[in-house]
């Protein structure tokens, strides 16, 4: 379950050194780290996997043993009543797909899968080559590869994943010589968002050639070869993305460019400075937490010094404060405040269902307010054409 190690071309990270090969080893010199969301995620994969060996294998975990097991994470510091719910529906996602084949498929549940023949990698190496599939079912000549993602920030989409498809190749790897496979399908369930799941088709033949580019990326990167290619995808979560010259130059040429060019910009130009310069805020956040982090360590970055931000006060004893504050005569209820829960706060104290049993006749969803996303968005795009100040009146009339 837990302690997955990754390799210098792991299935994870195939989007930015496919993009970027000279990256993989450039990564090399930062040490890796984990951050809270990340150990959150891999607690609540363990439940997932608890759940679906239950669900599909109840022999080897019946249902005494599965609850002790789930009882043992519960115990977890990050555990959430709501990782029950959410893998739930992950669950119901998988049972779904599998009942979708022409016959019960072959199920792999955290299977390990060796795709090195692509990624160059040693097969003796126990650490290069490997991945580890959340779910994969295989029935006739169809292959699935179902992800689950924990993350409720960026939604991630299943078209063309290099995660996913380097898990496909090295499933195909391992069962072509028993099931006939042309078909692969590549899924991605992601419940903590309201479009919680995304799927993509394509053929094994479309995937062997990709496969064939994925061998030409990879012996670039190993060694440390071709062209850096700064991009927001690719450089999200790269170890070197702070320090990295290629990363810094390209985001100075968007963001300083200049040249002789008519006084005002078009629509067509606009969207195109708005996917340039999608990393270059973000490059500067990374850049001031790294000269931080210098000036911190006694380093000195010229122009630039570490201070004292604006602190914050805190009670050391509240409940004492206010006693002492009402035997002097303020009154109780200039202290203390009540308010309601919010919508969402109560819905989760009660619970979906029974909120919307009882309540969901008294709730009512109001329009968000416009907002500017990429056209691959999965969202409708709002037709009819009014103006900014008309759009923003109307979301200030349902405040």
């Amino acid at each position: 379950m837990s302690g997955k190690k990754h390799s210098l071309l792991s299935a994870s990270g195939a989007h930015r050194w496919l993009a970027c090969p000279p990256s993989a080893k450039l990564e090399l010199q930062f040490p890796d780290t984990t951050s809270e969301a990340a150990s959150e995620g891999t607690l609540v994969h363990d439940l997932a996997e608890l759940k679906l060996k239950h669900h599909f294998f109840t022999n080897d975990l019946p249902r005494s043993k599965f609850t002790r097991e789930v009882n043992k994470l519960k115990k977890k510091p990050l555990w959430q009543d709501e990782m029950m719910r959410h893998t739930d529906t992950y669950l119901d996602y998988v049972n779904t797909a599998a009942m979708a084949f022409e016959h019960d498929p072959s199920k792999g549940i955290e299977k390990r899968v060796y795709f090195g023949a692509y990624t160059l990698a040693d097969q003796e190496d126990e650490n290069e080559g490997y991945g580890t599939a959340d779910c994969i079912l295989i029935g006739g000549e169809t292959l699935q590869v179902i992800d689950f993602k924990y993350g409720k920030g960026v939604p991630v989409s299943a078209e063309g994943n290099p995660q996913l498809a380097l898990y496909a190749l090295g499933a195909y790897e391992m069962y072509k010589m028993l099931y006939p496979i042309e078909r692969v399908k590549l899924s991605i369930v992601q419940p903590r968002l309201s479009d919680g799941a995304s799927e993509w088709d394509t053929t094994i033949s479309e995937l062997l050639a990709w496969g064939e580019y994925v061998k030409r990326q990879a012996a670039l990167a190993l060694e440390g070869e071709g062209e850096y290619h700064p991009g927001e995808q690719q450089c999200r979560f790269c170890r070197a993305r702070a320090q990295c010259r290629a990363r810094a130059e390209e985001n100075v040429r968007l963001a300083f460019q200049v040249g002789k060019k008519p006084p005002l910009i078009t629509t067509d130009e606009a969207g195109q400075y708005l996917l340039q310069g999608e990393d270059v805020a973000k490059w500067l956040k990374d850049l001031q937490e790294w000269a931080l982090s210098e000036c911190l360590a006694g380093r000195e970055v010229p122009g630039w010094k570490a201070v004292e931000g604006r602190g914050s006060r805190e009670w050391t004893d509240m409940e004492t404060a206010f006693e002492v504050l009402q035997q002097a005569g303020i009154n109780r209820a200039v202290l203390y405040e009540e308010k309601p829960l919010t919508l969402a706060q109560v819905e989760k104290v009660v619970g979906k269902k029974d909120f919307e049993d009882a309540v969901g006749a008294y709730v009512v969803k109001n329009p968000g307010k416009p907002t500017l996303v990429k056209e691959s968005d999965k969202r409708e795009a709002i037709k009819n054409k009014i103006t900014a100040v008309e759009a923003f009146k109307e979301e200030k009339d349902h405040e």
